[in-house]
């Protein structure tokens, strides 16, 4: 796998990335959610770089103009409902993607530190010989994002597999390196180096989802 860390370079990223860890400014959902999907364009930036490109031409009110546009045909898979604000993020840079979504979340049983990936909801178009980008703002275990690989498998096979993730923790990137294929590319804005004993990145920035829609009823 092959991992694009873009907090080794300072940027503009380094604003939007303290926002939303930021305890205070995490208060303003509003605010949270588009640093989020900010965070989204510079990461689909970012990746714009390693698709495919030919050449076009245009035709302007005074003349022609010769430049490149890229050829991959892009699926979005967002894993909800934390995903929505990184995947809108992207949305934003690759308009004409197509879209896929999926529900996998954590069910914890009689100890609250164990616990399993349920997917119960998935939206998805062929998949085969097209870019495959799957969205989840925390990486934390891992789990997650392979769960929702394993569940995509049926839809086909893509030419191309991009990871695209606002916080990691290092355990997760390493769990899910021999996950997916050598050709894979994480792109992702920051890693941390520890998970508590619950899974949950530390310092990263708490519940995505919650911080983005508000908190929930456990089942």
């Amino acid at each position: 796998m092959h991992l694009h860390d873009l907090s080794k370079q300072h940027s503009i990223l380094n604003k939007f990335i303290c926002e939303i860890r930021d305890v205070a400014i995490q208060k303003d959902r509003m605010r949270f959610r588009k640093n989020i999907e900010r965070i989204g364009e510079v990461l689909g930036y970012e990746m714009s770089k390693l698709l495919s490109y030919s050449p076009k031409q245009v035709i302007t009110p005074l003349g022609n103009f010769n430049t490149a546009d890229f050829d991959n045909t892009i699926v979005l898979c967002s894993i909800l409902r934390a995903g929505i604000p990184l995947h809108n993020g992207l949305l934003n840079y690759f308009d004409t993607a197509e879209n896929a979504f999926i529900s996998a979340y954590r069910h914890h049983k009689e100890n609250p530190e164990n616990f399993e990936i349920i997917v119960e909801y998935l939206a998805c178009p062929d998949l085969n010989n097209k870019t495959l980008v799957l969205v989840d703002p925390m990486l934390a275990t891992g789990q997650s994002m392979v769960a929702t690989f394993e569940a995509l498998k049926p839809f086909g096979s893509p030419k191309e597999i991009h990871l695209v993730s606002v916080i990691g923790a290092k355990d997760g990137v390493d769990f899910i390196a021999d996950k997916f294929p050598k050709n894979t590319h994480l792109w992702i804005a920051s890693i941390d180096q520890t998970l508590n004993n619950k899974g949950y990145i530390v310092p990263g920035l708490g519940d995505a989802g919650d911080l983005s829609f508000g908190g929930k009823l456990q089942k």
